[in-house]
């Protein structure tokens, strides 16, 4: 039952308690599928299944069944695993899903399954909530989604980002069409809240611990894919689930945090790079004077606004600025010069969360302008934007859409470290997220030193002038 004792009890009992208020989507439809808690796969002493056959999903041995059966994306982690305790605490019954999406052909040279302990502690807290864990196969799906799109973007001198692209082609969006037919809702434990809007519609909120808040993450999300999700530990900041996981003594209380992009585990991410692009060695250029300052492994192993890594002496230098056509990199030690404002920059491939599309500021033709006071303590209601995930909100000073093409010019309060080709821009007001973009800023050699029109091709990827 919810609730306990202290501070957490109490916050607890209040969340659960009013579902309906914290969490206020509607519960699943019909059509949602079920799983007999009693069919729970045996486990052995040491946590492993004795029947990995029978936990392998198979959507037409589920049936119809009540409008309180939930999909739960069960990781093996802390937080996944709080939220299926969390759901059971109000009043859903809980299906486990562990995805596997592991690179198994990157990862052989380790000579193990990194998963191989996730996919056993999974079980373990499956078995003590009473519920089977189900194991779908996505690497297919998960290779032509996810590890094409990255490698496509490196290979084009772009910053990708996986997580990003995991969760709305994957976890929200390939597993909802297995599974969606048999459940309405999906629970999984990211740090996020949901909440209805006054139109009705399904918003993304920030979660109150804002080193753990992850709607950056989740802005690629679709209006139905919001809808259709449950963030149970999104109504807690990262201690309390911690708590949590002590008063439900999971098998799992005491794991430490995965760190790192979903699917990498073991694997460094230049190790991924390498295995599907190779080496592919050049120049490292001073970008003020073009003399050759160093080599590089290949320009798709840098982006703009990095610092370690460079094997550069006499710096610190960072990077500002890519070549793909005449694969150089370049560099400077004045990355931090105020001549450099680095406020402004292009975002496209526009994502709304709203079904309505974009906010009204967004729309072709408009211009938006922050009042004066929009980012005093970067609150209320003032439109703001993220670069990369974590604490930092910039305050948009001005948003411009010119003519209909899906794209907008962005000019921020203050100035951005590390504004590079391929990120994604994420929006805000106050603490609901409005959707997302990707940063497209390149430059011509206008603007560039006489020393880099002479050696490089008519466009850079930079936001250095």
């Amino acid at each position: 039952a919810a609730g306990g004792s202290g501070v957490l009890g109490s916050k607890t009992s209040q969340i659960l308690g009013n579902a309906a208020a914290n969490t206020p989507l509607a519960a699943a439809g019909p059509n949602s599928a079920s799983v007999d808690a009693s069919s729970s796969a045996s486990l052995d002493d040491d946590g492993d299944s004795a029947d990995d056959d029978a936990e392998l999903f198979n959507p037409h041995h589920f049936v119809a069944a009540t409008d309180k059966d939930v999909a739960v994306l069960l990781s093996g982690g802390v937080d996944s695993s709080v939220a299926l305790r969390l759901a059971i605490e109000q009043g859903y019954n809980p299906h486990p899903f562990y995805l596997r999406i592991w690179l198994e052909d990157e990862l052989s040279h380790l000579n193990e399954c990194p998963w191989e302990d996730d996919v056993r502690v999974a079980r373990a807290v499956a078995k003590q909530a009473g519920v089977r864990l189900n194991q779908v196969s996505m690497q297919k799906e998960y290779h032509s989604e996810v590890v094409r799109y990255t490698v496509d973007e490196a290979r084009q001198g772009r910053t990708p980002n996986p997580d990003v692209m995991c969760n709305s082609r994957v976890k929200f969006g390939m597993f909802y069409e297995l599974v969606g037919r048999h459940f309405e809702r999906v629970v999984t434990g990211h740090y996020a809240r949901t909440r209805i809007g006054p139109g009705g519609e399904a918003e993304l909120h920030c979660s109150p611990d804002p080193v753990k808040d992850q709607t950056y993450f989740l802005a690629h999300l679709t209006q139905d894919q919001i809808s259709r999700a449950m963030f149970p530990v999104g109504e807690f900041e990262k201690h309390e689930v911690r708590q949590l996981a002590e008063k439900y003594d999971l098998p799992n209380k005491n794991r430490k945090d995965s760190q790192g992009i979903c699917f990498l585990g073991k694997l460094k991410f230049d190790e991924f790079l390498e295995y599907h692009l190779g080496k592919n060695p050049g120049r490292m250029v001073e970008f003020e004077t073009g003399i050759q300052v160093g080599s590089h492994r290949g320009f798709w192993f840098y982006t703009l606004g990095q610092r370690k890594g460079l094997g550069l002496s006499h710096g610190p230098w960072y990077v500002v600025s890519k070549d793909p056509a005449e694969n150089i990199v370049y560099v400077s030690t004045h990355y931090g010069s105020i001549d450099k404002p680095r406020n402004s920059f292009d975002v496209s491939s526009l994502s709304w969360i709203s079904a309505r599309g974009a906010p009204d500021w967004a729309l072709p033709g408009q211009r938006f302008e922050q009042p004066g006071d929009g980012g005093s303590g970067g609150g209320g209601d003032c439109v703001r934007v993220k670069l990369r995930h974590g604490t930092t909100f910039h305050v948009c000073k001005s948003i411009a859409r010119a003519g209909a093409e899906p794209r907008l010019e962005v000019e921020i309060e203050g100035r951005a470290h590390g504004l590079a080709p391929g990120q994604f821009a994420v929006f805000y007001e106050g603490k609901r997220c409005l959707g997302s973009g990707v940063i497209v800023t390149d430059y011509g050699l206008q603007k560039a030193p006489k020393a880099v029109t002479g050696q490089s091709a008519k466009q850079l990827q930079a936001h250095y002038f």
